[in-house]
């Protein structure tokens, strides 16, 4: 296992497979909403619904650790804190602007809506950390990737739309999703990335559910065969791609790794487009997904030189 997570084609192949599964999140979600019947208004009922695709995501990680390695599930006191507060902004808050966010608008727009947080992750490094100030490059690809999400959000008849319950509440999704990966990078050292996923995605969930499930209206959600097959699914997908995303970044420089990921809002609205009755790829769509890959692209590009120096530096640290 560990010689596959280390070959170079295996784990392109694996990040690519990742970023597949988040971006069919998007398609997979606006049908359950659908399938399900929920009324493009009902916040309780995304809350809920949330609430039980993240439980069973997150149990399935804490039970492949668990089986595979027992003793990293265990956590201190101190470390149980610090994953109710990565549960409760990562899963809770996050998802909360997520899942109504993406009721409002298409699916092609919240793919691209979404990757907002790996810019706003570069705006709060450039604050946070002495070591990783703003360049050019990173200039460049936020101004990139910002003019992607602008344009994404113009429609047919050429007019900008902007609601907070929509567009807004995708990026806050965004913003909140950056200020998590700061946290967990600042407070969840000496956990396993396992423990990290499946604790912080199960009591996430747990408050989505314990605010949810009393205001849950009789009838808010109807259940067929199709819709568990979509609510299995979506639960499979996040602890697949966080289980194999975690293990090729054990193995291998997590900023060579991350690159990948502008595949998501590509994925994302390409099935959009392949499965959301209505939804089609048109030139605005297109222009977005060509602006934010070369934002993201060129804010993850670092050159040899720059990799060596920092293995070296990393060397001399060690």
């Amino acid at each position: 296992m560990k010689g596959m997570f280390q070959n170079k084609w295996s784990v392109i192949g694996i990040a690519v497979f990742c970023s597949i599964l988040w971006g069919s999140a998007f398609p997979v979600l606006k049908l359950s909403y659908e399938e399900l019947q929920m009324a493009p208004d009902d916040t309780i009922a995304k809350i809920v619904f949330a609430g039980m695709r993240f439980l069973l995501a997150g149990i399935i990680v804490l039970a492949f650790l668990l089986f595979s390695n027992p003793k990293s599930i265990l956590v201190t006191r101190r470390q149980f804190i610090v994953l109710v507060i990565l549960g409760v902004v990562q899963t809770a808050l996050q998802y909360f602007f997520f899942y109504n966010g993406l009721a409002k608008v298409t699916g092609m727009q919240g793919a691209i809506l979404s990757s907002s947080g790996t810019f706003f992750t570069v705006l709060l490094a450039h604050y946070y950390y002495k070591n990783d100030r703003m360049n050019w490059k990173k200039a460049v690809g936020l101004i990139a990737g910002f003019t992607g999400i602008v344009v994404a959000n113009w429609g047919q008849e050429l007019q900008l739309v902007f609601t907070l319950t929509g567009e807004g509440y995708m990026i806050l999704a965004g913003l909140t999703s950056a200020i998590a990966t700061i946290m967990a990078k600042e407070l969840a050292t000496g956990i396993h990335p396992f423990a990290i996923t499946g604790w912080q995605l199960s009591l996430g969930a747990a408050i989505l559910l314990l605010i949810g499930v009393p205001q849950l209206s009789e009838g808010a959600m109807i259940f067929t065969p199709f819709g568990w097959g979509l609510f299995i699914y979506s639960a499979l997908l996040s602890a697949v791609a966080f289980a194999l995303w975690y293990s090729i970044l054990k193995y291998n420089n997590a900023g060579e790794m991350s690159m990948y990921k502008f595949i998501v809002p590509v994925s994302g609205s390409v099935l959009s487009a392949m499965f959301i009755p209505g939804e089609s790829l048109n030139i605005f769509i297109m222009a977005a997904i060509a602006l934010v890959a070369v934002g993201i692209i060129v804010v993850n590009y670092k050159g040899k030189s720059q990799t060596v120096d920092k293995q070296e530096l990393n060397t001399e640290r060690n």
